[in-house]
């Protein structure tokens, strides 16, 4: 059993009006096995936590803790964290000219685990969840997301879930740009990698239709930079029904 736990973080980013707060004390535990949503309306701060937790360098922490199995989260590098079982699903995944899909896959695989895995082995792993993920057997020797539509890049993201098996996974709006075919096919392998390795989700999204296929146990609403309630999967469907008005009003925005 593993625990990602965050506490009383704070966070802000540089801007050309000066220094703007961010999060603004967020309390969270996910455990393994545990699937949790972050919701809430644009700027509340749900994407700076995603980005936090993976150690992009535009945030900075003024204050709080993120532990992993007790570790200090902090202080490890971005690759460390990767190491340490931590992924991140972007919501826009980048391209990577002249790396193909296949090569970029067993170097990531390679650095996680500090053995290559066989050639021949390789390819047939990635060929079988490129297949479970209804993508064509094309897409392994292209570059990383060049040319790819928005759904066969969170498809691939999903491919790379399942083959570095990390402890957890932060999601941060996977729904995004989806149809509903490829949503429920993005949903259903976030599903297996869970039931197969125990992993534990942080899922952001601004809406519940993803929520539909991959069924949180806790709900927490984001707004201007802490967490403004929690709850269980009845608190998504409230959200369904009555929107965040209720959270924001007189609240600004915070980016």
């Amino acid at each position: 059993m593993s625990e990602l736990q965050i506490r009383d973080l704070r966070v802000s980013i540089a801007t050309d009006q000066g220094t703007k707060d961010i999060l603004k004390g967020v309390d969270l535990t996910v455990r393994s096995g545990e699937t949790h949503a972050i919701m809430g309306p644009n700027g509340s701060g749900k994407s700076t936590l995603a980005y936090t937790i993976a150690g992009h360098p535009r945030y900075t922490v003024e204050g709080g803790s993120i532990t992993l199995d007790g570790e200090d989260v902090l202080a490890m590098s971005v690759d460390a964290r990767a190491r340490a079982g931590i992924f991140l699903a972007m919501q826009y995944p980048v391209e990577i000219p002249g790396v193909t899909v296949t090569n970029f896959l067993r170097t990531a695989k390679t650095a996680i685990d500090g053995a290559a895995p066989s050639i021949r082995g390789w390819r047939k792993t990635v060929a079988e969840s490129m297949a479970a993920l209804r993508m064509d057997a094309s897409f392994a020797e292209r570059n990383v997301n060049e040319g790819f539509s928005g759904g066969e890049k969170k498809r691939h993201e999903i491919v790379q879930l399942e083959l570095l098996k990390p402890k957890f996974a932060v999601l941060d709006e996977t729904d995004s740009g989806l149809d509903v075919d490829a949503l429920k096919i993005v949903s259903e392998g976030v599903n297996r990698v869970k039931a197969d390795t125990g992993l534990g989700i942080l899922l952001i999204t601004h809406y519940t239709r993803i929520l539909r296929y991959i069924r949180p146990d806790f709900v927490h609403v984001f707004v201007d930079g802490h967490v403004a309630e929690e709850g269980g999967p009845e608190l998504a469907d409230r959200l369904e029904d009555e929107g965040y008005d209720r959270y924001v009003s007189g609240t600004a925005s915070v980016g």
